[in-house]
């Protein structure tokens, strides 16, 4: 429970957030870091949708392969990453497009959000994270992930992902959708989905799927030869191809696809921390195609060179699929 010496100015009655001083704490670090990231990220989704109601995406191409930048993204990245300075100044924040924002700029500083979800606070730390210090936390930010599919307006495909790492373990997680539905009359509302490694995932519901399913998810654009050859050897029912590191997450995590399998370099960490976070804390195992685990420290490089490999279960079943010739280049 939050007690009153945490409360500095009550309840928004707006978005049903507690506005939190980050002075007075008696909230756990990575508690205080999962309820400020759900209520940032659905203040950043909100700029997503606004950018695309404009129809002035600001579209540019940062050079390789499908990687663009809108305005969106940029703003969504400055509101996101200048609150969590502000609400966890202790903390090591890593965003994609870092060498873009000026996080001390009136843009910047004008969308700053004190807010943290009361939804999150009342909730209790679990006993092994207990002891994590706020200056322990990386924080990986992807402020619109799946921006190809932004610009094509595959709007389904897009989250927002803030994942919260300690000793470079994924321990916390948020995903923002920021089109989940469509209410009557034509409004989009979301939906946010967070993880604690010890806690459960909540704001969804998984559904349990029968026993013997092989659903695989996997890339919408970089099905390269190793990715098919690594999906045909599991001989899957199904495939889903979709766009975004995050909406492959969320078909894991909630029961419609049994595994992500991605057996190529592409993704980056604040592509997957969230999603592995949430994944984790419902159960599920998230590795590189080797199985050896994805590591999250600041100093860690970026890119995931080995792929990634996620299942609710039976996860070993899918990594001793990999095919030879792949496991034999690690």
């Amino acid at each position: 429970a939050v007690g009153s010496s945490v409360l500095s100015s009550g309840i928004n009655a707006e978005y049903g957030q507690i506005n939190l001083s980050c002075q007075a704490m008696s909230v756990s670090p990575i508690m205080r870091a999962v309820a400020a990231s759900v209520s940032i990220a659905e203040r950043a989704g909100g700029v997503l949708r606004d950018v695309m109601a404009s129809g002035d995406l600001g579209i540019v191409d940062k050079g390789g392969q499908n990687n663009l930048q809108t305005v969106a993204d940029k703003k969504a990245q400055l509101l996101i990453v200048a609150s969590l300075m502000k609400q966890l100044p202790r903390a090591t924040i890593i965003g994609e497009e870092d060498d873009d924002c000026d996080y001390g700029s009136s843009e910047a500083q004008s969308m700053v959000t004190a807010e943290a979800s009361p939804h999150v606070l009342k909730h209790s730390c679990p006993e092994a994270l207990t002891s994590i210090k706020e200056e322990d936390l990386v924080i990986w930010v992807d402020p619109l992930d799946g921006t190809k599919e932004y610009t094509q307006g595959r709007k389904q495909d897009v989250t927002v992902l803030i994942g919260i790492a300690a000793y470079g373990d994924a321990i916390g997680g948020v995903i923002y959708q920021p089109w989940y539905s469509v209410k009557e009359g034509g409004e989009n509302t979301g939906r946010v989905m967070w993880g604690v490694v010890g806690l459960g995932a909540h704001g969804f519901t998984r559904t349990q799927p029968p026993a013997g399913r092989k659903i695989i998810t996997t890339t919408r654009s970089h099905m390269q030869k190793s990715v098919q050859d690594a999906i045909d050897s599991c001989k899957p029912d199904s495939v889903i191809q979709i766009g975004g590191s995050g909406s492959k997450c969320v078909l894991v995590a909630d029961g419609t696809a049994d595994a992500y399998l991605f057996a190529s370099p592409g993704t980056k960490k604040w592509d997957t921390c969230a999603g592995e976070a949430i994944i984790k804390a419902l159960g599920g195992t998230f590795t590189d195609v080797y199985g050896a685990p994805i590591k999250y420290d600041a100093d860690v490089s970026y890119p995931n060179k080995n792929g990634v490999l996620a299942a609710m279960s039976n996860h070993d079943f899918y990594l001793s699929k990999i095919p030879a010739d792949i496991m034999q280049r690690k």
